[in-house]
């Protein structure tokens, strides 16, 4: 099964290079066939340049530019228009996701054959390192609410650290969000229409160079907005999106 990662970058020349050298060498190590899609998305600094040699000397690595309007979501769905694998993961630039977790995420899809595979940084062996305490409570708050809302045992939805089969990214469509409520999006889609999904612990690190892109206080009517309609799906919809695939939930 080839691996894609789906990686959205904007001002990120202090890790960027780091961050993909590291996932290249881990998932070769693994002799996992894989491919690394960057999204360049608007990027003012030495982002793309960087990028553009690593391509080259990569063959696994290449990168798209995102053209405007600009935004987290958007990029992510550049990604998932142009992804070549059989399954996708969305990982982090800022090197807040780890290369051995996405192991973990691929090994779980393939022994337990199941079509979404979603981390948790909040459960046994899950771990946050340097998450600032406003974030994390407004976090855990979103998330219980969440939990409530579609009566989960999940606990984690608002993780974008994810990885999805293909027939998942397009049994989930249209997708509505621009920023980072596409993280929301993605997983209550995947659940809302039956597919199939384990969960397994994740670390989550906060960044050590630039600058985080996710605006709390710009956030909160667009994560809501996209809550309610996966929710308006599930309540109304009579089952016209739901696949015929079993969910599995491995906590």
């Amino acid at each position: 099964m080839k691996l894609s990662i789906v990686i959205p970058a904007r001002n990120e020349e202090g890790c960027i290079e780091t961050t993909l050298h590291d996932l290249h060498a881990a998932l070769q190590a693994e002799s996992i066939q894989h491919e690394i899609l960057v999204v360049n998305d608007g990027s003012s600094d030495g982002t793309e340049k960087i990028l553009r040699r690593l391509e080259r000397e990569i063959s696994e690595i290449r990168y798209l530019n995102n053209g405007p309007p600009h935004g987290f979501g958007l990029a992510v769905r550049c990604g998932l228009e142009n992804f070549s694998g059989d399954a996708v993961a969305v990982y982090m630039a800022d090197a807040s996701d780890r290369p051995e977790d996405l192991i973990a995420f691929y090994r779980t899809m393939l022994d337990k054959e199941v079509d979404c595979v979603f981390g948790t940084r909040f459960g046994r062996n899950g771990k946050t390192i340097g998450y600032p305490l406003p974030k994390l409570l407004l976090n855990r708050l979103a998330n219980t609410f969440i939990q409530f809302l579609f009566g989960l045992r999940y606990n984690d939805v608002t993780n974008a650290f994810k990885l999805y089969r293909r027939l998942v990214i397009e049994g989930s469509r249209p997708f509505l969000s621009h920023h980072f409520n596409l993280t929301v999006e993605l997983p209550l889609k995947a659940i809302v229409r039956g597919y199939s999904y384990a969960v397994v612990p994740n670390w989550w690190i906060n960044r050590k160079t630039g600058v985080s892109k996710l605006k709390i206080q710009e956030m909160g009517s667009r994560y809501l907005f996209i809550v309610l309609y996966c929710l308006i799906e599930k309540w109304f919809s009579r089952g016209d999106y739901h696949s015929d695939r079993q969910p599995f939930l491995n906590l």
